[in-house]
């Protein structure tokens, strides 16, 4: 393929490009010999449950920008990955397709030595619908043991909102709490989450009349990063300036990492992480 595509024909060499990667016998196509490698137009057409003539317009670059459904469905007939169905939506229609939430635990090892580089400063890596995955030995020490607590526990709506120490660790338990409500809507709706979150939702309502009430604001905020301060139980207050960056290929996780606001928090700190 030429190294330069014209901007009308990218849809179309990028579906051929794919198509030939496929392998037919794999995939229960007749293995007789072909004039070019993959799939014929015909099979991926048929793969999608599309018209072979709506498919083969495509590739040619006729017939109009297509649907999210019918790049959707030749996603999976091509059986792409997330990030090569997102590249398909992007030329395809200019923008990436709505994202399809994924509820698996835990992080790779090479995630997770990301954060272990990460200390003295506590850093934790969260899903869509704020539970805790993965941290660091910093995060542990200073912010909770999330070792410590069952997976189903290690969610930081339930923290803010039903665990006394940590409410009392806030600076300021009221303002947190907003942030945290405002923010977690804002990620579970990116995330496409809406049926994982209405149990977390459910329960906090039963449970906190606060959270109720906060909930039923409808308020939105940004979180990409700020300043924290909470009140630990041995080093006294210490104030943090956090960022929080979505992990590449994972739109469900988050990394959040709090670095020592000041030389003296982050002496502090140092003497008792090491």
């Amino acid at each position: 393929m030429s190294e330069f595509v014209s901007t009308e024909n990218r849809l179309g060499a990028y579906l051929k490009d794919r198509r030939a990667k496929l392998d037919p016998a794999a995939l229960g196509f007749a293995a007789e010999r072909r004039r070019t490698p993959g799939l014929r137009r015909e099979e991926v057409a048929s793969r999608a449950n599309i018209s072979p003539t709506w498919y083969t317009w495509l590739e040619q670059g006729r017939g109009g920008a297509p649907s999210a459904d019918v790049l959707d469905r030749i996603s999976r007939a091509l059986m792409l990955t997330d990030i090569e169905r997102e590249h398909l939506f992007l030329i395809g229609l200019g923008r990436p397709p709505e994202v399809r939430y994924r509820s698996e635990q835990g992080v790779t090892p090479r995630l997770q030595g990301v954060l272990d580089a990460l200390d003295p400063s506590p850093a934790l890596i969260r899903n869509a619908i704020w539970d805790v995955v993965a941290w660091n030995r910093a995060a542990t020490v200073l912010l909770t043991d999330y070792g410590a607590l069952p997976p189903e526990e290690r969610n930081v709506l339930r923290f803010i909102f039903l665990d006394p120490r940590v409410r009392a660790a806030q600076y300021d338990w009221e303002s947190v709490a907003r942030f945290v409500v405002a923010a977690f809507r804002v990620d579970a709706a990116r995330a496409g989450a809406a049926a994982e979150v209405e149990p977390l939702v459910d329960e906090l309502c039963r449970r906190s009349p606060e959270f109720l009430a906060m909930w039923r604001d409808n308020d939105v905020r940004s979180h990409g990063e700020g300043a924290k301060h909470i009140k630990h139980p041995v080093l006294g207050l210490l104030s943090f300036e956090y960022s929080a960056f979505q992990v590449d290929g994972r739109p469900d996780l988050s990394m959040v990492v709090y670095n020592p606001a000041t030389a003296e928090d982050a002496e502090k700190i140092r003497r008792v992480v090491g």
